[in-house]
């Protein structure tokens, strides 16, 4: 006799804290093609490098006030000096780095934007325009890393970007709807 699964195992690391269970259900793995919510994904999950991600969700309002809305024109020209400000600003993950990281990425995007014509193309890219759906079975076989994350990680890393790993791209193609790692029977896919 096979035994029913519970309903939110395929949520279990978001339960319990409503920031992490409104992500899950209407955010992770929700195809996204708006370049601006894409550099907003890159930056918070290269902020969560080391770090869990519930603590940047909860930081999450703070990063959009501090980096202008993560509009990518507005992040490429902040200065050191507004930057280095950020330094004293609680709400971020204070690491000069990763602050650092969003004026330098965002750099980085616009030049894409202008050889791919935005920053989702070139994202898409990478999967030929379809969206990579693991339909797993159980939370144990969702993957951290991939083929595709590893050459997106090289290929961001070549063009300067930081905090871009093959497994923080991995979350980052999950946060953007590239990769759908709900559960098969998910009733959030």
């Amino acid at each position: 006799m096979m035994q029913a699964r519970d309903k939110n195992e395929c949520r279990q690391w978001a339960l319990g804290d409503p920031l992490m269970e409104e992500y899950h259900d209407h955010e992770w793995c929700k195809i996204n093609h708006d370049d601006r919510f894409q550099f907003e994904m890159l930056s918070l999950e290269g902020a969560s490098v080391g770090l869990s991600w519930k603590t940047i969700l909860h930081k999450r309002e703070a990063y959009r006030r501090a980096f202008h809305d993560f509009d990518i024109d507005k992040c490429a020209a902040m200065s050191d000096n507004e930057l280095l400000g950020l330094l004293d600003d609680t709400g971020l993950i204070r690491n000069k780095n990763k602050i650092f990281s969003v004026r330098n990425n965002a750099a980085a995007v616009q030049k894409i934007q202008q050889e791919y014509g935005s920053f989702d193309k070139y994202l898409w890219s990478f999967t030929d325009g379809q969206q990579i759906d693991g339909r797993w079975k159980s939370p144990e076989e969702v993957p951290v890393v991939s083929d595709i994350s590893k050459f997106l990680s090289k290929d961001m890393k070549k063009r300067g970007m930081k905090f871009v790993g093959p497994i923080i791209t991995y979350s980052f193609l999950q946060s953007i709807g590239i990769v759908n790692d709900h559960l098969a029977d998910c009733e959030y896919r």
